[in-house]
């Protein structure tokens, strides 16, 4: 069993991750043909190696992908270089997350949607936000956690990144309802954001761009290894025997194919793609110009019900076989369901600690709630 440790990101002050493992990321060499791949795992006092579980080989193979152990390599995933992360861009971005003055009614913020207490969604079928206003495509909030692992973000894929995605939400109508200029105004009329800015960016200029890139580097860090990452990493005592059943169960049965990766989702693929969807009329959705739909991330997914892009079940076991149907054209056996589902239970990660943060007090020029 591998030693659990704290872990801190090392750009991070105010945030730190759970992570099970060694202190060094264990190195990988190529498997030869079908022999099981190796890793050395180094600790403090002598080198050792120990083999992969074939399973856990096998996963690998596949392109399922663990959240690496070595927070060098975790930065390195994580970040953008376009919007490079500094300490003071992910605390600026982490006040701005919570910050529901950001908003035309002044108690919306992003966490509304995004609890990072609740699986990093909302719990509720269609997403709600101003004046009570549900989605008007009945559209589900996804994860948060985990969503920097994503090619693409929202339902259709349409923003290549989590800065562009957080420019949206604020400025939607049936959401946070503000404008840009009732954002800077905001930011602008509180002195201890100013100066955050300039510490985060290296100049006082207050942009709407600028702060939704900190809000996008603070998601960055919202990763969750889970007993899974330490599976493939090398702890074949991660995974308990029915889950490695569930596993097999999942690579066989074909889910992998659009469930990979880092996130074990994120790429746009066909939905439906084979079978009829039975909740289809549930909302007008039906994918980007080409019909494809964001794949959703398996992680946390325990925690992140009700399930598909329009919220259409809260019943996971029924999600697995629907899936099965309208994606791989298949009826998967109660047995079938029931061990997918108890793999899908060991992809629950470790929450980063996240302390609540005080945000400056309004001032005279604070612009005031408007609950029109």
């Amino acid at each position: 069993m591998m030693k659990k440790s704290l872990l801190s990101f090392s750009l991070i002050a105010s945030i730190s991750i759970l992570s099970t493992g060694c202190d060094q990321k264990p190195k990988e060499n190529k498997p030869q043909d079908n022999s099981p791949i190796t890793v050395n795992l180094t600790d403090n006092k002598e080198p050792k190696t120990k083999v992969l579980d074939p399973l856990a080989t096998k996963a690998i193979e596949i392109g399922l992908k663990s959240i690496p152990e070595d927070l060098n390599e975790l930065n390195k995933l994580i970040d953008n270089k376009n919007n490079p992360l500094n300490q003071a861009k992910i605390e600026l971005g982490k006040m701005l997350y919570f910050e529901p003055r950001l908003s035309k009614s002044n108690l919306i913020s992003c966490n509304s949607c995004h609890n990072l207490a609740t699986g990093g969604d909302d719990d509720i079928s269609s997403a709600t936000g101003h004046k009570w206003t549900a989605n008007p495509h009945h559209l589900n909030s996804p994860t948060v956690y985990n969503a920097v692992f994503a090619s693409r973000q929202f339902w259709d894929g349409r923003d290549p990144d989590l800065e562009k995605q957080a420019q949206g939400p604020i400025l939607a109508g049936p959401e946070m309802a503000s404008t840009k200029e009732k954002v800077i105004d905001t930011i602008k009329s509180m002195p201890e954001y100013v100066s955050r800015f300039k510490e985060a960016f290296g100049n006082d200029e207050v942009t709407y761009e600028k702060a939704t890139m900190a809000i996008g580097a603070f998601e960055r860090t919202l990763v969750t290894p889970s007993r899974f990452d330490n599976f493939l990493n090398g702890d074949a005592t991660g995974l308990s025997a029915e889950e490695r059943k569930g596993l097999q169960t999942f690579i066989d049965k074909g889910c992998s194919t659009c469930h990979n990766g880092y996130a074990l989702g994120g790429s746009m693929q066909p939905f439906p793609a084979v079978g009829k969807y039975k909740y289809a009329n549930v909302g007008d959705f039906k994918g980007d110009a080409n019909g494809l739909v964001k794949v959703p991330t398996l992680r946390n997914i325990m925690e992140t019900a009700p399930y598909f892009h329009n919220g259409a079940t809260w019943d996971l076991n029924e999600a697995v076989k629907i899936m099965g149907q309208t994606q791989l054209g298949i009826e998967l056996t109660d047995s079938e369901v029931a061990s997918i589902v108890a793999f899908l239970g060991s992809l629950t990660g470790e929450k980063p600690l996240i302390k609540y943060p005080v945000l400056p007090a309004s001032t005279s020029t604070t612009p005031k709630p408007n609950l029109n």
